[in-house]
């Protein structure tokens, strides 16, 4: 059985139906193709075919999709399918307004608000307790959203100072082999820090409050013998840091500080053998109240939509090679 359901366009929703479809109408049919419905543009309506189910899941999606989109957001594939995920799950109010709360601003002016809501979880999270335990694959927004907290917190004063770290563990390179003194040696370790540092403050504020001691970004090795009050801390690839580092950090932490550990225990560098510090600590630390645990998934990635697929494999391999592992015993 199929059904038609029109949606009239407007002199006003034109443009938003035209970033809609997007270039050469990728947008339209990956809806097309993961609603199993057809959509065409049949002079001022928008006409929906399929079954009636399919119907209803595909309006609700181009429906959230043009509120986005007149909200001046970026629709893009990533987000598309997301959207259709959560609707066919029955959770399309919360990716309402739920969403749209802005977390921050750049420097440039640019709302930042979360985009999933593993995201949204991951903010109130950070919001509510002392110490947060973020951990998922790559491109679900750890660092950058901890970050954008992080800034908001010092513009509102309820911090003196920012204390971003990582561990400098080698993945395939040595240390010692790069140029430079220790400073910098590890300087590649930290970039990503200062880049989304850098999208929050602008690279003159930035550079002033580093000179102030405001903002610190340090390898975890620097962190040893301190006591850190009054501090928006984030220990970033935590998966990298072994039992005895993971201690020595979060006995650092000092009164009117907030703490955020952000990492993939997937894709630990550590030598074969070790154990990750963050996944010891996830699991000693779960059952205290004061902490916040938020483990993201693949649903959460708003990078490029290649990187969810590239995690999808490689977690389904994993899968594979744990089952055949439990089959050998």
């Amino acid at each position: 059985m199929t059904e038609d359901l029109d949606l009239e366009l407007s002199a006003d929703s034109m443009d938003a139906y035209v970033s809609l479809f997007g270039l050469n109408d990728r947008n339209i049919a990956l809806i097309e193709q993961e609603c199993n419905v057809t959509v065409a543009l049949r002079r001022n309506h928008l006409v929906i075919t399929g079954e009636n189910i399919d119907i209803v899941i595909a309006r609700n999606v181009i429906l959230h999709l043009l509120d986005l989109i007149k909200r001046n957001e970026t629709v893009d594939r990533v987000r598309i399918r997301y959207t259709i995920a959560m609707i066919r799950e029955g959770n399309k109010d919360l990716i309402g307004e739920n969403l749209r709360r802005v977390i921050a601003v750049t420097h440039r002016g640019k709302e930042i608000t979360c985009k999933t809501v593993g995201q949204r979880l991951y903010v109130d999270t950070i919001r509510e307790h002392v110490l947060t335990f973020a951990v998922g694959p790559a491109g679900t927004g750890k660092t950058y959203l901890a970050m954008a907290l992080a800034v908001m917190a010092l513009k509102n004063k309820e911090v003196e100072r920012i204390i971003l770290t990582r561990p400098a563990v080698e993945a395939g390179e040595k240390l010692g082999f790069l140029p430079g003194d220790l400073t910098q040696k590890v300087d590649p370790y930290l970039r990503p820090l200062y880049d989304a540092m850098y999208d929050f403050m602008g690279a003159d504020s930035y550079t002033k409050l580093i000179e102030r001691g405001i903002v610190e970004v340090a390898p975890l090795a620097y962190m040893r013998g301190r006591t850190l009050s009054d501090a928006f801390i984030i220990l970033d690839e935590a998966q990298n840091t072994t039992s005895e580092q993971m201690k020595m950090f979060l006995t650092r932490m000092g009164f009117r500080s907030r703490v955020v550990v952000t990492g993939d225990i997937t894709q630990t560098d550590l030598p074969q053998g070790k154990v990750s510090g963050l996944a010891e600590a996830v699991r000693l630390l779960r059952d205290i109240p004061e902490i916040g645990i938020v483990e993201l998934s693949g649903k959460d990635i708003v990078r490029h939509e290649l990187v969810q697929q590239i995690v999808e494999a490689y977690d389904a391999a994993e899968q594979r090679r744990q089952s055949a592992g439990k089959e050998n015993v």
